[in-house]
């Protein structure tokens, strides 16, 4: 028996990079499958080995410190969250989206801006920085920025997101220049770009990070987890932290009530009203959501695995 980490998925295998240094591949037990749950990339793991050239067997899965279901990533440090405001144009909506499903799972979110040779997307930047988030701007496409990047990814395991063409890839490739990831080319008649990652794998760089390059926003699951993520929305938003529990009113939803603590610092321009606009619209995805609804099975089976 060996411990791992799982770093690539695909077709039903799991290669498993040991202590070593050496990446096994592996099937995983039946018993997880009958449990409801599949191991993840980033998932560290017990491995029995197999005689000849059968590989290995995912044998059990350590507790996990977060997992999304889709991309099926498991214990990430951080997410990195790459918009643009050229082309093509990232609808802060999703950013928001994003980070708010990350931050109810304890995974802060850094945003970076790409492509400011051609849109230096200062209105966005200025609205996160004021939302308190980690924001850099770059361009994959000149380098600059790029050093600034690295020191928030090394020694950490980060995922990379952003809708399509913003050049998740790019960036990699330019913090690594001989990084081989095939990039999409933006089309231009239709404004966005084709995503080339057509599976979730782990990278270690030289720099000293690991890295995880994911599907974009279509892909990314915010539908897990909804009656916790209801219960916390207004947590998951760290702008409105100083104001919870100073409303008038115990139970307060930030929406329309007097006295809000919150309303008050959108008004006085504390709080960004795109953020907050942002919060009315999950609010109104989340509302319906009751409290005797059962998590999944899958889900249930995760929350298990992770320990909590």
């Amino acid at each position: 028996m060996s411990r791992g980490q799982i770093v690539k998925a695909l077709s039903g295998f799991y290669y498993v990079a040991g202590e070593d240094g050496s990446v096994l591949r592996c099937r995983a037990r039946g018993k997880f499958r009958k449990d409801g749950m599949s191991p993840l990339v980033g998932d560290w793991v017990e491995v029995r080995e197999a005689d000849g050239e059968e590989g290995g067997m995912v044998w059990s899965i350590e507790p996990r410190k977060n997992a999304f279901s889709r991309p099926a990533v498991a214990n990430i440090d951080q997410l990195v969250v790459v918009a643009s405001h050229a082309i093509p144009e990232t609808d802060p909506f999703l950013i928001d989206r994003v980070s708010s499903i990350a931050a109810l799972k304890g995974c802060p979110t850094i945003l970076v801006l790409n492509k400011c040779d051609l849109d230096r997307a200062e209105e966005l930047r200025a609205i996160y920085e004021q939302a308190g988030m980690t924001t850099v701007t770059v361009s994959a496409q000149t380098g600059e920025g790029i050093r600034d990047l690295i020191p928030l990814l090394q020694g950490k395991l980060t995922a990379f997101t952003g809708n399509s063409g913003v050049g998740k890839s790019s960036i990699l490739n330019a913090i690594e220049p001989d990084f081989s990831i095939s990039t999409g080319e933006v089309s231009e008649k239709l404004g966005r770009g084709r995503h080339t990652t057509r599976h979730v794998e782990l990278f270690v760089l030289r720099c000293g990070a690991r890295v995880v390059d994911t599907p974009g926003f279509s892909s990314f699951d915010v539908s897990e987890g909804t009656l916790e993520w209801k219960e916390h929305l207004p947590e998951t938003f760290p702008e409105f932290r100083p104001y919870l529990g100073q409303c008038r009113f115990v139970g307060c939803s930030h929406t329309k009530e007097k006295g809000c603590a919150v309303l008050r610092a959108v008004k006085d321009g504390i709080i960004p009203k795109s953020r907050h606009d942002s919060y009315l619209r999950l609010f109104q995805e989340l509302k319906h959501v009751k409290a005797w609804e059962q998590r999944s099975p899958r889900a249930a089976a995760e929350k298990t695995s992770s320990g909590k």
